[in-house]
């Protein structure tokens, strides 16, 4: 059987992601799609271009889709779906300032995705990340386990770009955790740190790593009041990459993710950032880590802020 997956939304977002899960070269075909006539084929057209220079086989293919579902069709029988479909924040703008108009457009694209692709995956990763996930489970009737936001693999990747920063080493040396939600809420995981194998709290004061916390706390935040129009694009969707490739492999990675949590940590009943196996059937567990009393009064504070959130979108 051929392995496909398609991203929805040929943003910056969306085809980087695209061109990154065509030059895995691992599925056979990868689909991008969007409202604007002709960029996806555009896109698409110039990718395969750049397929003989790359050395990748997998075959790009462009669709100008409708909200009413027109040209869905050429994303049929996908393994994976990555949802990034949305508009981006703008300087000074909340993750929560998009709910309104995305939570639109995500339902849209969902009922039409779980009209093409009922036995896919779906990778969300339009914002705000937390309520996005809960809204595509809900306007796909998916299993909960096939449905799963990109959120702490992006923040963990910032949390370790910060401490290599701070303190001069390669980031391969450094492993860092970020779960809870993907935003205010985010719960940084400092005893889970280390640089070279040594704890985080030897090399660096307790202020310090507060200051990198609160650093990765606010990271796309930060990128956005650089950028001044648009926001980030290549980390996000080197994480989204990872984790379509994970479960197009089934490979078992367990990585931080948004997932649906169900007595793990003594919480119940929501979508949160949390550390997760990954494989073709999308989770196939929450991994329950050791953590401090406080990081775990900080990961239920959070899902209690998410699930209050995650309830608004059954009426968007």
């Amino acid at each position: 059987m051929s392995k496909k997956v398609t991203v929805v939304g040929a943003g910056f977002y969306g085809s980087t992601t695209a061109l990154r899960l065509a030059e895995y070269n691992i599925f056979d075909e990868v689909v991008l799609t969007d409202i604007l006539e002709g960029k996806p084929e555009g896109l698409a057209l110039d990718m395969n271009q750049s397929r003989s220079i790359e050395g990748f086989e997998t075959k790009i293919t462009g669709a100008t889709t409708t909200a009413e579902g027109a040209g869905y069709e050429k994303t049929a029988n996908s393994d994976v779906v990555v949802i990034t479909a949305g508009l981006p924040r703008k300087p000074g703008m909340s993750r929560m300032d998009l709910i309104g108009v995305n939570a639109g457009i995500v339902r849209g694209v969902a009922e039409n995705i779980a009209k093409h692709s009922p036995n896919a995956v779906i990778i969300v990763v339009s914002n705000p990340l937390d309520e996005m996930t809960a809204l595509a489970q809900i306007a796909t009737n998916f299993p909960k386990n096939r449905v799963m936001g990109q959120a702490g693999m992006l923040d963990t990747a910032r949390f370790t770009n910060f401490v290599a920063e701070k303190l001069g080493v390669e980031v391969g040396s450094v492993k860092t955790l970020t779960l809870g939600s993907h935003g205010d809420t985010m719960v940084p995981v400092p005893s889970r740190c280390t640089v070279g194998g040594v704890p985080l709290s030897d090399k660096l004061s307790q202020a310090e790593i507060d200051e990198l916390v609160d650093r990765t706390r606010n990271g796309g935040a930060e990128v956005v009041a650089l950028l001044k129009t648009g926001s980030a694009y290549y980390a996000p969707s080197a994480a989204a990459a990872r984790m379509a490739k994970a479960v197009i492999e089934d490979s078992g990675a367990v990585m931080p993710v948004c997932a649906w949590v169900d007595g793990e940590y003594g919480i119940s009943g929501v979508y949160l950032g949390v550390e997760a196996e990954i494989g073709k059937s999308g989770i196939r567990k929450v991994v329950e880590s050791k953590l401090t009393d406080a990081e775990v009064a900080s990961l239920k504070e959070a899902a209690e802020a998410v699930r209050a959130k995650q309830a608004d979108v059954l009426t968007l």
